[in-house]
């Protein structure tokens, strides 16, 4: 029978590297997922380390915060190959909103699990338009476990699929909160798109 977890060979331990992606829309509650995570590891006293892009100076320049204003310092970073650089002797990598990475997250990633280095990644699966976004679908198709999460549709109650604009702006990548985001369901979503 195999183990999940560390094994040891000839009396040195071999840890085993993994990728944990949280997805959803905004307001489903990804960066507090990881955050209880990562305080978990910390709690049983491993080396973690977080990032995240340094565009993202919603709530604080340094730390990651989840929308209910729990905190957990990071690094912010332009590139996720610093990661690479940053996470020697890591037990534990945290990812906050990975999809405003380009595609080499998705190496980078792998390389810290084959390093034997637990990588957990936060990060929105779809866009405002409903289309997959950026790296997350290649981070979910290698990772070893995904965990959507959802937020409530503001307009039926149902379980949200997608992160609604509710400003004009066709950017892509547009940082906001309550005032420019509201959560759908599917179907609330299908008839504000025909409306």
């Amino acid at each position: 029978m195999q183990m999940n977890g560390p094994t040891h060979t000839g009396g040195e331990l071999i840890r085993q590297g993994r990728v944990e992606v949280i997805c959803g829309s905004m307001f489903s509650g990804k960066t507090e997922e990881l955050i209880r995570r990562l305080r978990r590891a910390q709690l049983a006293r491993q080396r973690v380390e977080i990032f995240k892009p340094a565009l993202d100076v919603r709530y604080s320049h340094d730390d990651v915060v989840s929308h209910e204003g729990n905190s957990i310092p990071s690094t912010p970073i332009d590139s996720p190959d610093s990661i690479l650089l940053m996470a020697q002797d890591t037990d534990v990598v945290g990812i906050d909103e990975a999809q405003f990475f380009g595609p080499n997250v998705v190496d980078v990633c792998n390389q810290l699990a084959a390093q034997g280095i637990r990588v957990i990644v936060a990060g929105l699966d779809l866009d405002f338009k409903g289309v997959p976004f950026g790296p997350m679908p290649q981070l979910m198709a290698i990772a070893d476990e995904v965990t959507k999460v959802h937020a409530i549709c503001v307009r039926c109650g149902a379980l949200a699929y997608v992160s609604h604009r509710i400003v004009d702006d066709e950017r892509q990548v547009m940082l906001g909160e309550k005032m420019e985001y509201e959560p759908l369901c599917r179907c609330c979503y299908q008839q504000e798109m025909h409306t």
